[in-house]
């Protein structure tokens, strides 16, 4: 149902409530996606380090996902606004070609060692550095339209839980693909190998993560039908040009709402703390619990398979927290934000001082609190602000506040790694005050709402 009303001679529309099965089947295929993502992040210190990496340069390897989101995400957004398929929509055919493409390359990506290039060799190196680059090219591709599609067909008063549904279903994905290399060891799967070769346990999980990937993204092509141009248009009261017009990306950046740079510094503490869990995260557990630095030994795999473990519980942890903040009404987004990095802070702050496998539980479950958080809020806010013109441009250029501080951090690493004396723990102790920091700043976020 379309609602409008009279204002003189002018009609203004909304966009209507959407069925709560809809926007579930909008987000669906970002569980796939997300598993993607999860296994990539989850995994990538355990495979370049199982290959021979040099842990003083691990973060070198850390640049080019981020990298890849940042060029590609805002041209994802560009021309995904100017693209319009009678069979496909808008944002779909993007995410088809990347899930596909992720797909392939999931399936070579762990067994960068596997090749015969050896231990250590750049080959080796530089195979597992292109294949994870292509990997996050893809998955960037196929993961932004399902924040577009948000934007384009959910009113002010449901996107708070559109967004929720998309962070609970991403956290699924996580989930799953978190413990996958754990499950697989239980029940026999090889979680060693020899030198310079990622275990099966590993590899299987990869694979099994593609599988799922392109099942649910075809779940989410074949069941939604996005708004043609002239109905979007018209729920979003632009004239049917607008996406057409005032494209220039700087252009538009001048013009970008006061709220989508207030967020991006909140964004930028956040998102360099998870960078520096995600390059030592595996490293700190051998360390702090093992006792061992040793890629190649039983126990630094076991911590690998045991952060993975504890991921699961950062992403179930997510999960639950979800649920709560799409209930969270609009005049609470700021605090109950702000609360949840908070939580965050103290559990990256407390892997540090952690030396127990089972203490880790309530470490992870803070820091997924903080994920959760994370992951529904800052769009809630943005897309508020948004008229619905350029929608898919914007939020391309918003992920620029999710990639440029994880390009930030990995550039840091090479001084501040040194520094702390070469100390995962210690990295993820500077994660819990970045994390801390983030907090703080939701101070100066001032929500606003487009006419």
């Amino acid at each position: 149902m379309v609602m409008s009303e009279d204002k003189g001679t002018t009609t203004k529309h909304k966009l209507p409530n959407l069925p709560a099965s809809v926007i579930w089947m909008i987000s669906f295929g970002f569980l796939g996606v997300q598993m993607a993502f999860s296994l990539q992040s989850s995994n990538m210190g355990r495979i370049f380090q199982t290959l021979g990496a040099d842990p003083t340069r691990l973060g070198a390897f850390f640049i080019l996902p981020p990298l890849a989101g940042l060029v590609v995400q805002p041209l994802v957004g560009y021309f995904s606004d100017r693209t319009w398929s009678a069979r496909f929509g808008r944002r779909l055919p993007y995410l088809l070609i990347g899930a596909v493409v992720a797909v392939i390359v999931m399936c070579l990506l762990p067994n960068a060692g596997s090749f015969g290039f050896g231990y250590a060799s750049m080959a080796a190196l530089w195979f597992g550095a292109i294949t994870i680059l292509f990997m996050d090219l893809s998955s960037n591709v196929a993961m932004q339209p399902f924040k577009m599609m948000v934007g384009d067909m959910v009113n002010d008063e449901q996107k708070g839980f559109a967004y929720g549904v998309q962070s609970f279903l991403s956290n699924t994905g996580a989930v799953l693909a978190s413990i996958f290399p754990f499950l697989l060891t239980a029940i026999g799967v090889a979680n060693t190998a020899k030198k310079g070769v990622v275990p099966q346990s590993v590899v299987v999980s990869f694979y099994v993560g593609a599988v799922i990937l392109i099942i649910c993204s075809l779940f989410t092509i074949l069941r939604v039908k996005e708004y043609d141009p002239a109905t979007y248009a018209l729920y979003h009261n632009i004239d049917e040009n607008a996406n057409k017009e005032g494209g220039n990306m700087f252009k538009l950046l001048a013009k970008a709402p006061k709220v989508f740079w207030t967020v991006t510094v909140v964004q930028f503490f956040c998102w360099m703390g998870f960078q520096y869990l995600w390059t030592y995260g595996t490293g700190a557990i051998a360390k702090n619990v093992w006792n061992t630095v040793n890629p190649a030994s039983a126990g630094f795999q076991s911590a690998g398979n045991w952060f993975g473990l504890m991921s699961a519980v950062q992403s179930l942890a997510a999960v639950v927290w979800s649920l709560v903040i799409a209930r969270v009404p609009n005049n609470l987004h700021k605090q109950a934000y702000s609360l949840g990095l908070g939580l965050g802070a103290i559990g990256f702050a407390s892997v540090f001082f952690v030396h127990s496998q089972g203490l880790l539980v309530v470490s992870f479950i803070l820091i997924g609190i903080a994920w959760a958080s994370m992951m529904a809020f800052p769009f809630t806010i943005l897309t508020n602000a948004l008229s619905g013109a350029n929608m898919g441009t914007y939020l391309g250029l918003f992920n620029g506040s999710i990639c440029l501080p994880q390009i930030v951090a990995s550039l840091l690493s090479f001084a501040i790694f040194p520094l702390l004396g070469s100390s995962m723990p210690a990295m993820i102790l500077l994660s819990g005050i970045l994390m801390l920091c983030g907090a703080l700043s939701v101070g100066i976020v001032h929500e606003t709402y487009a006419e």
